[in-house]
């Protein structure tokens, strides 16, 4: 009871610091190198300008010549067939086997940041295969390889007939046409299963082991600069940080078990899953609560992830993302905040300000702004948040479930997602376990989403200085200048640094080319280096997630009905309301939008 009263203490006295300097309107400077969002910035801008230098240099020298003569012939085979060639097919096949990060020091980085592999019915295979054990088992998957070629092989055969009766109607013969469609098509399920024999056939004996312990401590070490110059403790941070890792390792093995990954119950159900078991039993150790720092580690993956969605990919969500999240945002604040002063009646309003914000917009972030600008008390403002915790914690499991219960389209269970769940960590968590498309547009929309912050912190302190604050004492005055302060107070500032690395790769991947660009950037800073890094991160914050959460501790959040039916009442009109734009906007507005979302691996 003693360490939560003191941590109450402690949060207090950092909101009323952040409050106080809000109501100053004083701007400071040292933020840049003191605040997690701008470390967010720098170290995941850093990875990426690395990852960068290192596979443009990469990219060998007659690459571009390659690249130009097998787009001649994609394009003379789309000019000539109104369907993809077996010639057009193996040209692209020529193309997207063109990647940096085959070449100079790619596959060191690969080696580097690789992560448990899949297993079957033996543990230790998913980090330690001997070289008798990898013998053994291109010996035992010789056999079906052999037969895979065989029948890709005679399925080419009847693939290439099919196309030359075509090719010979002059491919205006509709029939024949869709005999050469399905006769390719299924060469391409032949050679697929053939390229999966072969990954079995054809298996190296590896050892992760080595590689995981340079990782741990590589990691460890570049996020303790930040924890640096932001005050904290080092040496804390590193010795609790290895704890991360390995739930974060446990995470990725027992997500990649053939079960696990059949049923698509990935590392994040894992992480999180883990940590809430040591939280809830045994407690999160001591010395591992500073290396709890899981919007350190989000929001350094996000900015990792601006540069893997490329600008034109967030312009083509943002139109209806746009209508979704500043559609439905204000309007369900000023409903639950309505609702919460004329029917629930809450005896506070910065109290009834704080729990809608939590609802309406994104959680912890959007209930801070809030109190700040409402001048809540530290324990009106812990209450909103815990009760934002809570609902973030069952929301992130229990939406994904739903969508996937009742077959609803995985886009549209994204844009869902990242409408209603509070936690950006926990838009990722949820958005990944309905895939990546659902993934980049459950965090694009809930980036767009956070926007508001800003916006709604100078709604709601320029409400309170004009009716609130004088109704109840009129001499109390916030200036212009706090108010207009207090949006980049509280803007979310590793927004800037995932929009910018969007935009500096969009427009690189422009000048490059989409061959060259496709090659450089998504075969290599990103497939290469910032995404495989970027999971890292993650399931390093959805770990911390679980460690963090204590449900004894956030139960008392759940006393006082009032308070609960507000957040409830505010919550359940939210995802009502997103629901329903979201179904209009992805479904009936912009179909072609979510159609190519659905195509994102």
């Amino acid at each position: 009871m003693a360490d939560n009263e003191k941590k109450d203490k402690e949060a207090q006295e950092a909101i009323q610091e952040e409050m106080a300097h809000a109501a100053r309107g004083k701007s400071r400077w040292e933020d840049l190198w003191k605040k997690e969002d701008w470390w967010a910035n720098w170290l995941g801008g850093l990875l990426l300008l690395f990852g960068l230098i290192v596979f443009w240099a990469a990219l060998p020298a007659e690459a571009p010549q390659d690249l130009e003569e097998y787009e001649a012939v994609i394009e003379r085979e789309e000019a000539r067939a109104p369907f993809a060639t077996i010639e057009q097919i193996r040209a692209q096949d020529a193309m997207d086997a063109i990647r940096a990060r085959d070449h100079g020091l790619g596959p060191l980085l690969g080696d580097l940041i690789r992560r448990p592999r899949g297993w079957d019915d033996n543990p230790v295979d998913a980090f330690y295969l001997s070289e008798a054990r990898a013998a053994e088992m291109r010996e035992q998957a010789r056999p079906r390889y052999e037969e895979a070629q065989q029948e890709t092989q005679e399925a080419l055969a009847v693939a290439e007939e099919a196309q030359a009766a075509a090719e010979e109607a002059g491919f205006v013969d509709e029939n024949l046409n869709q005999e050469a469609v399905q006769a390719i098509d299924a060469w391409l399920d032949a050679r697929a299963a053939e390229a999966s024999a072969r990954r079995a056939a054809t298996v190296s004996s590896f050892n992760l082991v080595p590689s995981l312990i340079l990782l741990m401590v590589g990691l460890g070490l570049f996020f303790s600069i930040g924890i640096y110059f932001m005050g904290g403790n080092v040496g804390k941070f590193l010795v609790g940080f290895p704890i991360v890792f390995i739930i974060s390792i446990i995470g990725f093995f027992i997500g990649n078990h053939a079960i696990a990954s059949e049923y698509g119950l990935s590392y994040v159900l894992w992480c999180i899953i883990i940590g809430l078991l040591i939280s809830n039993t045994i407690s999160t150790p001591g010395f591992v609560k500073p290396s709890v720092q899981t919007e350190y580690y989000i929001k350094t993956g996000l900015v990792l992830l601006g540069g893997s969605i490329l600008f034109g990919l967030i312009l083509m969500i943002g139109a209806p993302g746009i209508v979704v999240a500043w559609g439905v945002t204000p309007t369900v604040l000023i409903i639950g905040y309505w609702v919460g002063n004329k029917y629930i009646k809450l005896p506070s309003k910065p109290l009834n300000v704080c729990v809608a914000a939590a609802a309406s917009v994104c959680g912890v972030s959007a209930a801070i702004a809030a109190a700040a600008a409402s001048k809540a008390k530290g324990e009106e403002l812990t209450i909103a948040v815990g009760l934002s915790l809570v609902f973030t914690a069952l929301f992130m499991f229990l939406i994904p479930a739903f969508v996937v219960a009742v077959g609803m389209n995985p886009i549209l269970g994204g844009a869902w997602i990242g409408g209603t769940v509070d936690s950006t960590g926990a838009v990722v968590a949820a958005g990944e376990l309905l895939g990546p498309g659902a993934m980049y547009t459950a965090a694009t929309l809930k980036m767009i989403q956070n926007v508001m912050i800003g916006i709604l912190a100078f709604a709601i302190a320029a409400y309170w200085a004009i009716k609130v604050e004088r109704e109840a004492a009129p001499d109390i005055e916030l200036t212009v200048g706090a108010a207009l302060k207090e949006i980049w107070t509280r803007f979310p500032k590793f927004v800037i640094g995932f929009i910018v690395a969007s935009v500096v790769f969009t427009i690189i991947y422009e000048v490059m080319g989409r061959d060259i660009g496709d090659t450089i950037i998504s075969d290599g800073v990103l497939g290469g280096w910032a995404n495989p890094l970027r999971a890292w991160f993650f399931a390093m914050a959805f770990t911390s997630i679980g460690l963090a959460t204590n449900f004894r501790e956030l139960a008392k959040y759940f006393a006082g009905g009032k308070i609960l039916y507000h957040y409830v009442f505010t919550q359940g009109f939210n995802l009502i309301l997103t629901l329903v734009l979201a179904w209009l906007m992805f479904m009936v507005v912009f179909p072609g939008i979510t159609e190519h979302l659905m195509e994102i691996r």
